[in-house]
């Protein structure tokens, strides 16, 4: 798996995970539920993950989406 984006951003999680989806690039957000435990105070950031196999289009999408200074460095 490939982190794209780890961020506190709830809603850039949010809008980077439907853009994925509607390009059907399977996805996984971990830390999703770290919320529960913290109590809401957005102490942990959500990692966007997708299989290395897709990584190159996911980038490319969330690019055009304005999202390039989101994005973790390449590995």
């Amino acid at each position: 798996m490939t982190e794209l984006i780890r961020s506190n951003d709830i809603v850039l999680i949010g809008f980077a995970r439907s853009l994925l989806e509607e390009a059907q690039i399977p996805l996984f957000v971990a830390d999703e539920h770290m919320s529960l435990m913290e109590g809401s105070i957005g102490m942990f950031g959500r990692r966007l993950l997708v299989p290395d196999d897709h990584a190159r289009q996911a980038r490319r999408i969330l690019t055009d989406a304005g999202l390039a200074a989101e994005l973790r460095d390449e590995r």
